[in-house]
């Protein structure tokens, strides 16, 4: 059985206001003529379809035609997406009875009744069967009817839904299992300050939402997403893609690419990553004015002055602009901090909670644990919206 395994399309995204649909098109072309080259049996898209819950027309019209181009380039392949926690589940979930008909399972929502369970895609090749469990993303508050809570009537932790949602399946652990899910999967023994996040990741206040990955061992293979960066969740079989294309200036010069995944008998999984080429790549470039002029391209580039000189501001700008048509933004290096972009730049990158700590100041324990609840439920409102 051959699949590729992406995730985190964030159609839509805009690069430090840069509009983002030529290098999406661009890109996700190259990922249908990998499949009409390569031929799996199955495509899977692990989250966050678009980058907002309520998508522009034209965000939609990229996606409807990257699919078209995969059902074209890959006929016989299922085609599988789960919603991320960017997407609003009951958008994706709409049609969901009448596109499986036509091989396209989006699933958007997680069970929620008692007689509901996890999305299960079972495909046949000359092993056997091989069960795609769906399960998108999942807040504790929405599967509570079905899970509980804890001993003091409180939301079960991410963890903890997590398991009791897994422990729910009937999974056939003689067959070989695939997940598909869209969570934060720490390996056991890591810490979350140790994972490297990306600027344009929601990351909740206290990594709250952090799942243990030893839940996924009734599993062969873990197709994740959320996570910005590929990278492996503690496991050679449970992996991040990470994105197809750099959605902030933290990814710069990251390879990007998808991963093709092969299971032959049980217990034998082989993933192979399909290196990605954008149309244009983002760049940090740093030195002095007449060094970095010099490296001028059609890049997404964001340029770092290190000398100390005072350029005329207006003659500054327009001289870069000139070398780099693509221009994101112009910074000083931290030794003079001085910006001449109309974009402004903080002393520090902080999360809302940081932000509202530092504003406030001198808050007690108790007072702290407040406003990290009152600043998740705030982000999960605006996920939600």
């Amino acid at each position: 059985m051959k699949f590729f395994h992406l995730s985190d399309l964030h159609i839509g995204v805009k690069l430090v206001n840069r509009d983002m649909r030529e290098d999406q098109e661009y890109i996700l072309k190259q990922i249908a003529d990998m499949a009409a080259e390569k031929q799996p049996d199955a495509i899977v898209i692990a989250g966050d379809i678009y980058d907002k819950a309520v998508p522009s027309a034209e965000a939609v019209e990229v996606f409807d035609t990257f699919i078209s181009q995969l059902n074209g380039a890959a006929p016989r392949a299922e085609i599988m997406i789960i919603s991320g926690n960017h997407d609003s589940g009951t958008r994706v979930n709409l049609y969901r009875s009448v596109l499986r008909r036509q091989k396209i399972h989006m699933i958007g929502v997680p069970p929620q009744l008692p007689e509901e369970h996890i999305e299960k895609v079972t495909l046949q090749d000359g092993f056997g069967r091989v069960n795609f469990y769906l399960l998108p993303y999942v807040k504790p508050s929405v599967v509570k009817l079905i899970l509980g809570t804890d001993d003091n009537g409180n939301n079960l932790s991410y963890d903890e839904t997590l398991r009791r949602l897994i422990r729910r399946e009937p999974i056939d652990t003689a067959e070989r299992n695939v997940l598909v899910s869209h969570q934060f999967y720490l390996p056991s023994g890591k810490d979350a300050d140790e994972v490297e996040r990306m600027e344009s990741e929601i990351i909740t206040v206290g990594n709250i939402d952090q799942v243990r990955t030893d839940v996924l061992q009734p599993f062969d293979y873990a197709a994740l997403g959320h996570i910005h960066k590929p990278m492996k969740a503690g496991s050679e079989v449970y992996r991040y893609c990470g994105t197809p294309l750099a959605c902030s200036v933290s990814e710069a010069e990251q390879q990007k690419g998808i991963l093709f995944v092969e299971l032959a008998e049980k217990g034998t999984v082989r993933t192979e990553v399909l290196p990605l080429t954008p149309l244009r790549r983002v760049r940090v470039i740093t030195g002095g004015l007449s060094e970095i002029l010099a490296q001028t391209c059609q890049d997404f580039v964001t340029v770092v002055l290190t000398d100390k000189t005072d350029y005329d501001t207006i003659d500054l700008q327009d001289r870069i602009r000139y070398a780099f048509p693509n221009l994101l933004e112009i910074r000083r290096s931290a030794a003079r901090r001085l910006d001449y972009s109309a974009q402004p730049v903080p002393d520090e990158e902080l999360d809302a909670y940081a932000l509202c700590n530092a504003f406030l100041k001198d808050l007690d324990e108790e007072e702290k644990a407040i406003l990290r609840e009152a600043v998740n439920a705030a982000q999960d409102g605006e996920e939600q919206a």
